[in-house]
């Protein structure tokens, strides 16, 4: 289902009907959806609130507004935004050393950081991300879904383990019977009437922390507004911002390929900014994108619309305050089951099988490598992303830098040898350069050709004038020629500069 960028006249004329109102099987997909989610994002959000150290009301009210918000200013229909645990680990050190309202004057300014970040084009930063390191990161969201379910999974009663069975079977298995209803919602409601009816004792919902019975009152932080407040919560806010776009970013190119729709990038910048703003209001810990809720909402439900992301959120507090002692009586074994299937639904078992990984170029598979192991180890999607984009430049300098070739033609009289330099002049490559000439026994008249190669930076013009001067130094006279336009211009501006850099 195709979403494309609305232009400013679009705007301006206002938005279309959206599908969800004349089609009722949409409407019936996109409100399940929600509904999913809703169920999944409760023992998610009090687990993120734990880990920054606040009561866990404040991360069920931050997935509420940031769902509800994002649903409306995002640029990526059907992606869930939601409080997040690496969100929870920036705020962590900050809620713990200055307390809860210097927490939320940082999502306050997290928020303006990302709107600045948005209008300044971050999300152009994308483009430079390789297939490798996206591979990567769906992968490495795969593995940190699964180990996020493990604690749930050692040291329980032993009906944990048939009911995540059951689970996994039904969710499976059910699909093929009919895909009117979700699978996950089935499973969910399935194993908490068995448990319920039966009596069986294991961990719940509500074994996580007590739901919230009334709606978040917005109002300001509860901290001085002055320039020390400023530097003491500015640095977290900036990584707060950094991460969030990171992670909201990458997930959107995810749901980009899987629906094969496009989204705009800069837009949803703009809106995680205006997301966490309006949560800062309201008393929540911030988030950003929530990849696991997101798989869910699009892979295994087939949510496309705005409508389920809205109504994830909006579910989630009716879920909470009207039906909280319902929602509390849900097994967790359930809700452990729906994410060990998005893991492995998650997961490309493609770009691990042996016939791809004997075709793929090794640096490919060491820069996926990387970023998987990467994101393990810190359990931060965000570095991961940024230690496998500079591992994949390093690799390809070192690919183009041995493209350049230097082959020489002595003229039959002796009088004057031609260099034919192929391939890219940069850093890498034009180290190496000045070690390719035959300065002693050349004849006096030499020929650079550099029509089959370009010149990309001063490195490489350093290299030409050290050349020139080695020649010179003989008594002989260099000739460059065949430079293109660009390579022309930068060797016209730079050379003769860079002697003693």
């Amino acid at each position: 289902m195709s979403t494309p960028v609305l232009s400013p006249a679009a705007w301006l004329r206002g938005p279309r009907r959206p599908v969800w109102l004349s089609d009722p099987k949409v409407l019936r997909t996109e409100v399940l959806a929600g509904l999913v989610v809703a169920l999944a994002l409760i023992p998610e959000a009090i687990s993120f609130s734990i880990i920054a150290g606040v009561d866990p009301a404040v991360g069920l009210f931050a997935s509420f507004t940031m769902a509800v918000t994002i649903a409306v200013v995002g640029g990526r229909p059907a992606m869930i935004s939601a409080a997040t645990g690496a969100v929870a680990l920036v705020i962590a050190p900050l809620n713990r050393e200055h307390g809860f309202g210097h927490l939320v004057a940082a999502v306050l300014l997290a928020g303006v950081f990302q709107i600045v970040l948005g209008a300044l084009g971050v999300a152009r930063l994308m483009r430079f991300v390789p297939r490798s390191v996206m591979v990567g990161f769906v992968n490495s969201l795969a593995v940190l879904i699964f180990m996020a379910q493990v604690p749930e999974m050692t040291d329980v009663p032993w009906p944990v383990y048939p009911l995540m069975a059951a689970g996994l079977a039904l969710m499976v298995f059910f699909p093929k019977v009919t895909t009117v209803v979700p699978a996950p919602l089935v499973s969910i409601v399935v194993l908490t009437v068995i448990t319920v009816a039966a009596g069986i004792a294991v961990p719940t919902v509500g074994d996580k922390g007590e739901l919230p019975s009334a709606l978040p009152v917005p109002g300001l932080p509860d901290v001085p507004f002055t320039l020390d407040t400023l530097t003491t919560v500015a640095p977290y806010a900036l990584a707060m911002a950094l991460v969030g776009l990171m992670e909201s970013l990458m997930t959107a190119k995810l749901v980009d390929d899987i629906t094969d729709t496009r989204s705009s990038k800069t837009r949803e910048s703009v809106g995680q900014g205006v997301a966490n703003i309006v949560t800062g209001f309201f008393g929540g810990m911030g988030g950003c994108a929530m990849i696991g809720q997101t798989m869910i909402n699009v892979r295994v439900s087939g949510a496309r619309t705005r409508l389920s992301t809205f109504l994830a959120g909006a579910f989630l507090m009716v879920l909470c305050i009207v039906f909280g002692p319902v929602v509390s009586g849900i097994p967790m074994a359930a809700l452990v089951a729906v994410m060990v299937m998005v893991s492995f639904a998650t997961f490309d078992w493609h770009s691990v099988a042996p016939r791809t990984l004997r075709r793929m170029p090794v640096g490919e598979t060491t820069v996926m490598l990387v970023t998987v192991a990467c994101v393990v180890a810190t359990h931060n999607l965000a570095v991961g992303v940024v230690v496998g984009s500079v591992t994949a430049m390093v690799v390809f300098a070192r690919r183009v830098a041995r493209v350049a070739d230097v082959t020489a033609v002595t003229d039959p009289d002796g009088s004057t040898v031609v260099y034919r330099v192929t391939g890219e002049l940069f850093f890498a490559s034009s180290n190496d350069l000045v070690g390719r000439f035959d300065y002693a026994t050349d004849p006096d008249r030499v020929v650079i050709d550099l029509s089959a190669a370009h010149v990309w930076d001063a490195s490489s013009v350093a290299a030409l004038d050290a050349i020139e001067t080695k020649y010179a130094r003989r008594g002989k006279t260099v000739e460059i020629v065949g430079l293109n336009e660009p390579s022309a211009r930068i060797h016209t501006t730079l050379s003769g500069e860079l002697a003693g850099h």
